[in-house]
């Protein structure tokens, strides 16, 4: 039986603090391919992420579960919001959002989510990509770069993409 899990959980639990990451740990900053650049969402990209979500919500609610974020009267304004506190769970290290774009960052593409696992696995994964950019078939290929990210940058042992695979230890992912 897979497990489904909500982002809303996920991140609560994260806002509480956590070891979810070791203090020696370095966090990536930066992964980019042929296709797109991954980096920590800034409060500064909130125009270009929010026209992203907002073409996407459809999407966006498949990829995290049913979580009901974000609304149709989603708005620029609670879209800053949410990216400064994407930034302080990030600064804490408690949590860690990525913002997927074009190599020239003039695009937001999607976005990937790291969040402490629960019941068992080290970390949560979730991704999505605008629905601009899953038409060109960029979805495979943001899960297989983030798949691989995870195994070799990481310090997790059991990795979990839910809504894409069920709960699965990090290497046997890829």
């Amino acid at each position: 039986m897979r497990h489904l899990l909500s982002l809303a959980l996920l991140l609560a639990l994260s806002a509480c603090g956590s070891d979810f990451v070791p203090d020696e740990f370095e966090m990536p900053v930066l992964l980019e391919t042929e296709h797109f650049r991954i980096r920590p969402i800034r409060v500064d990209d909130a125009e270009k992420d929010y026209e992203a979500v907002m073409e996407s919500i459809d999407i966006i609610h498949a990829a995290l579960l049913g979580d009901g974020w974000p609304t149709e009267d989603f708005t620029l304004e609670e879209n800053r919001e949410d990216l400064a506190r994407k930034e302080r769970r990030f600064a804490r290290r408690t949590s860690f959002t990525y913002t997927v774009t074009s190599l020239d960052e003039s695009k937001v593409l999607g976005c990937v989510y790291i969040n402490p696992g629960i019941g068992g696995p080290d970390a949560a994964v979730f991704m999505w990509v605008r629905k601009s950019a899953l038409a060109e078939g960029l979805d495979p290929l943001l899960e297989t770069s983030v798949r691989e990210w995870m195994q070799q940058e990481w310090p997790f042992e059991w990795v979990v993409f839910p809504g894409r695979d069920g709960l699965v230890p990090a290497q046997e992912t890829i």
